[in-house]
């Protein structure tokens, strides 16, 4: 097993106030199988950049520009995390949603299932 380590301990990351995160659901229960780069790159850009409730707003134009998309490529983008249950969008604003495990994502994405998550599902 692979000891962990701090490669750069003078680098070491300090979480600050306004600090946004990317929750761990996403690999765990499998919501971005089969998401692209361009919807991922979309993702992590509307998680940075949203409010408390996850609400943000940037136009089209200026998406394009932040992430080196073009229009359609955003356009796909933007529908793959609104079929992946990902954010929630009504022109100009964006919603991220909250991770719940529902099976449609789990059989969608092939994921195993542990008893424990049968089980919380079926109560």
């Amino acid at each position: 097993m692979t000891e962990k380590h701090l490669i750069r301990p003078d680098k070491l990351r300090k979480i600050p106030k306004q600090f946004n995160w990317v929750d761990h659901r996403l690999v765990q229960h499998h919501f971005i199988d089969g998401c692209s780069h361009a919807s991922l790159a979309l993702y992590l850009f509307l998680v940075t950049v949203g409010d408390r409730l996850g609400l943000s707003y940037y136009s089209d134009k200026s998406l394009c520009s932040r992430l080196h998309m073009d229009h359609f490529e955003l356009t796909l983008a933007r529908k793959e995390l609104i079929k992946a249950k990902l954010i929630a969008y009504q022109k100009p604003l964006y919603q991220i949603l909250s991770l719940s495990p529902d099976t449609e994502n789990r059989s969608r994405s092939g994921g195993m299932e542990s008893i424990g998550q049968i089980l919380r599902r079926l109560t």
